[in-house]
């Protein structure tokens, strides 16, 4: 069976021909297009309150999108008076996680967020902490039991491939391709939210009466990217339109299909890098639009996980508690929207 700890979706080389689009996605340094929230204004729950520790912990910020996190995450405990945050390395896989995780529990922080390697594996540790009264908000990749968490943010993966699906279809009605061919590069194949993103997808199109002509899985890193996009070049002589599911992943796709020399298609990526943001409102590479799934969740988390551990609610909402689920929408970027979407892009 493979390994499917957060780590193997982060490790990834360099693709050649990629190195400015890749220093860009992965740099180390500290971004400065942070999203953060609160801080004034008319937000009643700007004001301080009760002093809160909050426990952290994610993945090593090798890939662009968990780099965002962080820092995200870093950036908004930052902004309130009344936050400290109190960071624990999450190791080398979900094991290690777990007993970081399990060290930071005797601590007894006021709330825990946390992005797993591996939302199953760590589900155990949902319990173990939610039990010991700590409230757990998850990030991105599920608890399957619902007692594992206080709150849990994700993006919405079938929306990313709904808006992939639509906007690729739109294009094809457009330029009166009744029968077009369809590529897709999606991530891990067996984490559900790669599931989830490709039945939107299969959903999208089928509605438009289109279908995936050709379908590669690759690991949401660069090298893994580019070898499935040379592949999928192979089986497909000509295409009419490549869903990509992640802009990191996306750089290996960009640097086989410049080594390809194609370019009769236009692509669509996943995630909303900076940089993929920058080559759309460029208009100079196959890439068109790419649909978000956004690390400002962190940001959010940590807002949120303060309310929580102060026992407030959410000003603009009725109910006295912070909600359970939140999912965020999947938004379509173009070259038309590229401009107010970059202050967003990591």
């Amino acid at each position: 069976m493979q390994d499917l700890s957060r780590r193997r979706l982060l490790l990834g080389g360099a693709a050649v021909g990629a190195g400015t689009l890749l220093t860009a996605c992965t740099s180390n340094e500290e971004p400065t297009n942070t999203q953060t929230v609160g801080g004034g204004g008319g937000n009643p729950n700007a004001a301080p309150g009760q002093r809160v520790t909050i426990g952290f912990s994610a993945p090593a910020a090798d890939h662009g999108w968990i780099a965002a996190i962080t820092n995200n995450a870093k950036a908004q405990a930052r902004a309130y008076s009344d936050v400290e945050l109190k960071e624990v390395a999450a190791g080398a896989d979900a094991a290690a996680q777990r007993a970081a995780l399990s060290t930071l529990i005797s601590q007894k922080p006021h709330v825990i967020v946390l992005l797993p390697y591996d939302g199953k594996e760590l589900n155990s540790f949902g319990l173990e902490a939610m039990r010991s009264g700590i409230p757990v908000v998850n990030l991105d990749r599920a608890f399957p039991d619902a007692l594992a968490y206080r709150l849990q943010i994700k993006g919405d993966n079938y929306g990313m491939g709904v808006s992939a699906g639509n906007y690729i279809a739109a294009q094809m009605k457009a330029k009166n391709i009744s029968s077009p061919i369809i590529g897709e590069i999606a991530g891990i194949d067996q984490l559900e939210l790669t599931q989830e993103r490709s039945q939107g997808f299969r959903d999208a199109l089928a509605a438009n009466g289109m279908r995936v002509a050709n379908r590669r899985a690759a690991e949401f890193t660069v090298d893994t990217g580019q070898r499935e996009a040379a592949l999928l070049l192979q089986a497909l002589p000509r295409m009419d339109a490549l869903w990509n599911h992640d802009d990191d992943q996306g750089i290996g796709v960009l640097a086989a299909i410049r080594q390809a020399n194609r370019n009769e298609f236009l692509m669509v990526g996943g995630a909303g890098a900076k940089a993929a943001i920058e080559a759309i409102a460029a208009d100079n590479t196959v890439l068109k639009a790419t649909v978000t799934y956004s690390p400002s969740m962190a940001s959010s988390a940590i807002s949120l996980a303060r309310l929580i551990a102060q026992g407030r609610k959410m000003s603009d909402l009725v109910e006295l508690q912070v909600p359970k689920e939140i999912i965020l929408a999947s938004e379509t970027i173009t070259k038309e929207n590229a401009s107010k979407y970059l202050p967003l892009g990591f």
